[in-house]
């Protein structure tokens, strides 16, 4: 590299640090909160644009009461996240992109940026957190794609690294989708490791982006539940050994359930419920912190099947849903 690339590179870096040191994303969250990230924004319609497309539009709010109604969860006790800011995007997007696109109709994705931002911050403290929504894995700094505007995934690990400490991450992604924006977005940064397991004949068909992929796992269309947790004890073997994280950003697709038009897989919801519990308990066993993201999944009935696996989880004693009184910690 020569001297004027470098200096420009180094240039870069100390204007994204800058930008992430000055962010007022990272929320200092009470004890009295738990580390499960929503905000009614989330489920913004778009003035029936998403009758258009197989999104289920209200998905997030619809688990946040599934949990409330099983007293899991008080939703006073849920923490809201705030907007990202134009600033905060510039941390890995350009001035190009974000002109690009029509704002007016992504507010709802700019909170769950932010709600992915802050949930990196809270697993830090908690060591785990739970964004209802994020997950945003065909988008890269310079692309979108697949529902997906921002990437959020990229920005998260941006300020864990400046911020948190955190120098070793692996990526889990078990979307039925390969997570292309990603794996674009890492592909020679050596500190971010990447499982993704997916389903290699749908969207995004992203080959330049496999390459970059640090643990590639195909689950044709049709592979059921016994044969995908398989597949999956086997990776998380595999990538224990290939790699030593100190932190896990889980994105956790549920269009892998059977039934789901994009994903193409056999996936039961108890399967689902096994699935998350095994990457949970990958990482608690090794104190390593843990966000989860809810990513895909285009059927009305993947609120409840979400609903069920943090409640198998807090059941489990995977994660503490309980809330501590105001001023204690």
């Amino acid at each position: 590299m020569s001297t004027a690339s470098s200096s420009k590179t180094d240039d870069a870096e100390a204007l994204r640090r800058h930008r992430i040191l000055s962010s007022k994303l990272y929320l200092d969250v009470p004890p009295s909160k738990v580390p499960l990230i929503y905000s009614s924004s989330y489920d913004i319609s778009f003035l029936g644009i998403e009758k258009l497309h197989p999104f289920d539009a209200s998905k997030w709010g619809r688990i946040c009461r599934f949990l409330s109604k099983n007293g899991i969860v008080d939703q006073k006790h849920i923490v809201e996240p705030v907007e990202a800011t134009k600033d905060d995007l510039l941390v890995v997007h350009s001035e190009s992109y974000l002109k690009s696109l029509n704002s007016s109709l992504n507010v709802s994705k700019i909170v769950e940026v932010g709600g992915t931002i802050v949930a990196a911050k809270l697993a830090k403290e908690r060591g785990w957190a739970i964004n209802v929504g994020g997950g945003f894995h065909h988008c890269s700094s310079e692309r979108g794609g697949g529902f997906c505007v921002y990437a959020d995934i990229s920005l998260c690990i941006h300020f864990a690294f400046v911020h948190l400490n955190i120098s070793r991450v692996m990526i889990i992604d078990l979307d039925a989708h390969q997570g292309n924006g990603h794996e674009m977005d890492f592909s020679e940064d050596r500190r971010v490791f990447i499982l993704d397991m997916y389903n290699p004949g749908i969207y995004p068909l992203d080959f330049e982006a496999r390459r970059y992929i640090d643990l590639g796992i195909e689950v044709q269309s049709g592979t059921a539940t016994d044969e995908y947790l398989t597949k999956l004890d086997h990776a998380l073997e595999v990538a224990e050994k290939k790699f030593d994280p100190d932190f896990v950003v889980y994105n956790a697709g549920t269009d892998i359930l059977d039934g789901d038009p994009l994903g193409r897989l056999k996936i039961s919801p108890d399967g689902i419920a096994s699935r998350d519990e095994k990457v949970f308990r990958f990482a608690r066993e090794r104190n390593i912190p843990l966000i989860m993201l809810t990513s895909g999944g285009y059927m009305k009935s993947s609120a409840r099947v979400i609903a069920d696996s943090i409640i198998n989880l807090s059941e489990k004693s995977l994660i503490d849903m309980k809330s501590l009184p105001a001023g204690k910690a």
